[in-house]
């Protein structure tokens, strides 16, 4: 698989046709948007670390599994940002609309100044959602159990942070009349950030830090650790079951 680089693209701002543009305007659109959200980062004004930083994502070598793309970044929660979009596939699905297992986004925001909340200049910011099973989505341990994911995969790589927040949700949807042979669908969701330590040069070791949220999708999606990966501290790992059975329409 290419470095950082993926085939599947989806995001909130090009799904639905309900802003009634044709496909073509629409992807001439996204076009636009896209290249907007990357002038930051290669503009000769922008800091050296940030491009350091966004260079060493692009770069990243990823699982298999993982496919990934740049996105349009928020516009307002720092000078400088840049996002990535990805999805878990299972390779072993034989219907290829039922092979997404995991999905997610991550966002590297830059504040050149340094910003109190963070402590620091860089932070990563995070969406990470799979499906589940309703016996799982019932267990209690689950919340603890995904956020330890995250935490667990940042430590096992030796990477120091600071200032880690977020919240780990499970939702589940019931469905009624005309859809109401639908099977019940419940999800789990988890929102993170934290602020990546600075290396020499003053620019966080970020593909790593890609690595580690890749593999919290792989764990959230139901893959186990990829060959010769840490497993944490007490060499112990849970995974969820993967999802099977057909995606509701």
């Amino acid at each position: 698989m290419a470095a950082a680089q993926g085939q599947r693209s989806s995001s909130p701002e090009d799904s639905g046709d309900s802003d009634g543009m044709s496909e073509s305007v629409r992807e001439g659109q996204n076009a636009r948007d896209m290249n907007a959200a990357q002038k930051d980062d290669t503009a000769p004004t922008t800091p050296l670390a940030f491009r350091t930083a966004v260079d060493a994502l692009r770069s990243a070598r990823l699982r298999p599994e993982i496919e990934i793309d740049p996105t349009r970044p928020p516009q307002r929660l720092a000078p400088f940002s840049y996002a990535l979009e990805a999805t878990v596939v299972d390779p072993a699905a034989e219907d290829a609309d039922d092979d997404v297992l995991a999905d997610g986004r991550l966002v590297l925001l830059h504040d050149p100044a340094g910003h109190e909340a963070w402590h620091g200049t860089f932070r990563l910011v995070t969406l990470v959602r799979a499906e589940l099973e309703a016996e799982m989505a019932a267990d209690p341990l689950l919340p603890d159990v995904c956020w330890s994911w995250l935490t667990g995969a940042l430590a096992a790589r030796g990477l120091s942070y600071g200032e880690p927040s977020g919240t780990v949700t499970r939702a589940s949807s019931h469905y009624f009349g005309g859809i109401g042979d639908r099977p019940p669908a419940s999800q789990i969701e988890i929102r993170a950030s934290w602020t990546p330590r600075e290396g020499p040069g003053g620019v966080p070791d970020t593909a790593a830090h890609l690595a580690a949220w890749c593999e919290l999708l792989c764990q959230i999606g139901g893959l186990p650790p990829a060959a010769g990966a840490a497993n944490g501290p007490d060499g112990a790992v849970v995974t969820l079951p993967q999802r099977r059975g057909p995606r509701p329409s």
